[in-house]
């Protein structure tokens, strides 16, 4: 066997707002492999149910831009008026310490990191159709209408990126477990795969 197998990977989920990407994260979890999950720094307010280093790494505007200014992130970018940004340490130690590194990204996101780190795996969540995308954005209450508006056709523009990414990953209605199982699986895969280079942060 190759020894790429301890090789860490930098796995990249990606997906439109509203796919289900927290929610898959928060399962992955619990399947108990040696992950490094990055969280992202956000400036935007916590919201009820989140815990501040576990969901987001909660900033306030001026510590945000001070780390971007530092060059402290991987990727960084203003996303409906709040900022977003790996920090790069969340990332390097992970890989340092030989785990693989789940980086939760929005499209945009995903492909600045795609020329940083072109060996990643990229992954892209889709939704089963564009109407439960819209039920899952309404359910959650959290957006004026104008905000939803946008958001929608973000995600409209975004599912037009998906054949960017290595692999899709569906998340149909009430089938979240097949969504998690097909993630884990294709994550096996790729570690298995014996041409895959090791992963360094350009």
């Amino acid at each position: 066997m190759p020894e790429n197998d301890s090789s860490p990977l930098l796995v990249v989920l990606s997906g439109p707002s509203g796919v289900g990407k927290d929610a898959a994260l928060n399962e992955l979890r619990k399947l108990d492999r040696p992950w490094h999950f990055v969280v992202t720094a956000t400036t935007r307010a916590i919201r009820p149910g989140e815990t501040d280093g576990v969901d987001y790494i909660f900033l306030d505007e001026p510590t945000f831009i001070d780390m971007k200014d530092r060059n402290e992130f991987v990727e960084c970018a203003e996303v409906y008026g709040r900022w977003y940004g790996v920090p790069r340490s969340q990332v390097t130690s992970g890989l340092e310490a030989g785990k693989d590194v789940i980086l939760k990204i929005d499209v945009q996101g995903a492909a600045t990191v795609r020329q940083m780190a072109p060996n990643a795996l990229f992954i892209f969540m889709v939704p089963g159709s564009f109407e439960e995308l819209q039920d899952r954005l309404s359910q959650r209450m959290t957006e004026s209408t104008p905000e939803m508006e946008l958001r929608l056709k973000t995600a409209m523009d975004e599912l037009r990126q998906a054949a960017n990414f290595d692999r899709q990953v569906m998340n149909s209605k009430d089938n979240l477990r097949q969504a998690v199982s097909d993630i884990d699986a294709t994550i096996a895969a790729e570690k298995q795969r014996s041409d895959r280079t090791p992963i360094h942060l350009l």
